[in-house]
């Protein structure tokens, strides 16, 4: 990308399309391990309770899998389950050899120690990065597995040639899941990285510095055209459920569109890159099991 990157109307990454590309190169490269070793990457997925959202996104990682050729194991416990039986079912995820992955559907009811039960995944299976092994060693650059959607927004940058190194990034939310994790990666990629927050003071003095510029905070239509530097990328996390049933994002959308120089809708821009790297992570553990344990 040039220095000097605006248009006059922002070209909208196509996160699906995208998430689609990577959901057929995984399924390729999973077809070969199988062939080659005869191991199929294998995901262990435990849902507590019946939240209907996360029910529809379980179906949705299950078929994935089933499309990729994975292995798929479900796991469905009552909402009243004590903290020890969920750990009980990691522990038996953690020994079974042919589950790679391990994914806790979060949130997870409030009676249960939502920091005990990730912390219990073992890091080589913790394909959601959420583990604090993982986290940790993000610092250095070499973790077993990153974040999903950090992870994701990073693909979204890459397959559009958009460059990291050397830009000012402004990251608008500081989550566990999203905005740390994604402020260490871009460091590693070399950019400056700002982390604001719902507390920051002076925001959009701030946003409009920004040439990447990612929305993760969780309030409709929180940054709007005003707060947008021309020709920015601007990369929106937030998903939205609104009275009407409409799904709007934490960017003003139509009206940044004519400002920035590329931009992610919402529905259809970061969320299905979400799955497409639980996938990618998924298959990587697989790969991890086959080779000698590093200490």
């Amino acid at each position: 990308m040039e220095e000097e990157f605006y248009c006059a109307m922002a070209v909208i990454i196509d996160g699906k399309k995208i998430a689609q590309d990577i959901r057929q190169e995984v399924k390729e490269e999973a077809t070969r391990l199988r062939v080659k070793t005869g191991t199929a990457p294998g995901l262990g997925v435990i849902l507590v309770g019946d939240d209907p959202a996360s029910k529809i996104y379980l179906r949705h990682k299950e078929n994935a899998c089933k499309d990729a050729g994975f292995l798929s194991r479900e796991f469905r416990l009552p909402r009243d389950s004590s903290e020890n039986e969920v750990l009980a079912t990691i522990q038996e995820l953690n020994h079974d050899e042919s589950i790679h992955g391990i994914l806790v559907q979060l949130p997870l009811p409030r009676h249960l120690n939502t920091a005990n039960i990730i912390e219990a995944i073992a890091p080589q299976k913790d394909v959601d990065g959420f583990h604090p092994y993982n986290l940790g060693r993000l610092f250095t650059g070499n973790p077993y597995h990153m974040a999903c959607t950090p992870i994701g927004i990073l693909e979204l940058l890459d397959r559009h040639a958009i460059a990291i190194e050397g830009r000012d990034a402004v990251i608008v939310g500081r989550s566990t899941i999203v905005g740390k994790p994604l402020a260490l990666l871009l460091l590693n990629r070399h950019a400056t990285v700002t982390i604001c927050h719902t507390r920051t003071r002076h925001l959009p003095e701030i946003t409009k510095r920004a040439d990447i510029l990612i929305a993760a905070v969780g309030k409709p239509e929180m940054i709007s055209a005003d707060m947008v530097r021309d020709g920015a990328v601007v990369i929106d996390v937030g998903i939205n459920r609104m009275e009407d049933g409409r799904l709007i994002g934490d960017v003003a959308f139509s009206e940044v569109l004519e400002k920035a120089s590329y931009i992610t809708p919402v529905p259809g821009g970061v969320g299905p890159m979400t799955i497409a790297m639980l996938l990618a992570n998924t298959l990587n553990a697989a790969v991890l099991s086959l080779e000698p344990l590093n200490p």
